[in-house]
């Protein structure tokens, strides 16, 4: 039986990417879902496509109001954040500051107010709260405006929110979940792979192949699930995620 089987795990953006895919992960392993997400359409179409009962809240989670009131209504073992905006691709002048701050505005708003309210509700000890980024933290995305300095900050932030934990003794653990390489079977993975292919004179396919194993949804929600399994270290508040497995950051 798996260590998750009957806990509720909250996870924000589940109606695609990462977080549909860590839905269904978390479906197999036996916990109960809460499936949080703005559009409640398509929370509806996800709740009707899950092998189980899913239950779904329509709400945005850069309100902080609205976050604490569903920690509150739910009370949840676990949270994960898998949402985040899509940044206008762009060479930087090319850019207005609306589209620039956009992830700062969103990505990193929310991973606030989700960190916020898991310490100040609190969730119980023992909890996890596991915020998605991405490897644009490492190595920057020059067509992406704000999206890698707001990715890295939301490693900061898991780092930030562990010592805030640690300090208030609440057992509460942080982790931030980095994918290093673009995802084929996602819009934005397909939209940025094609738009930096253009920008490099190759082929989408060609761009590509610089990731010798292909990384996709599942792999990533196969590591958040390790996380909240409790397989990393306890010092650990960034894990990369490739095709060919995870690592410690």
């Amino acid at each position: 039986m798996s260590l998750l089987h009957g806990s509720k795990v909250i996870v924000i953006g589940a109606s695609a990417g990462i977080g549909r895919a860590t839905v269904l992960a978390l479906l197999e392993r036996g916990a109960e879902v809460v499936a949080v997400g703005r559009d409640a359409s398509r929370l509806d179409q996800l709740a009707r496509e899950t092998p189980r009962s899913v239950e779904t809240r329509a709400l945005d989670a850069t309100n902080g109001a609205a976050v604490e009131q569903l920690f509150a209504d739910v009370r949840p073992h676990h949270v994960v954040l898998a949402a985040g905006t899509r940044s206008p691709l762009a060479l930087l002048d090319e850019q207005d500051w609306e589209g620039f701050s956009a992830p700062w505005n969103q990505d990193v708003k929310m991973a606030f107010e989700v960190g916020r309210a898991a310490l100040r509700r609190p969730l119980g000890e023992g909890s996890k709260v596991v915020i998605v980024s991405s490897g644009a933290g490492l190595v920057g995305s020059p067509l992406s405006g704000g999206y890698a300095g707001a990715k890295r900050t939301q490693m900061f932030m898991a780092s930030y929110f562990q010592r805030a934990s640690n300090e208030k003794k609440a057992g509460v653990r942080f982790l931030a979940i980095v994918p290093k390489q673009l995802l084929p079977d996602t819009v934005t993975g397909q939209h940025v792979s094609l738009t930096y292919a253009k920008l490099a004179g190759i082929s989408q396919e060609k761009f590509l192949e610089r990731f010798e194993v292909p990384l996709h949804t599942t792999g990533v929600a196969a590591a958040i699930v390790r996380a909240l399994e409790g397989e990393f270290p306890e010092t650990a508040t960034s894990i990369g995620v490739t095709g060919k497995g995870t690592e410690l950051l």
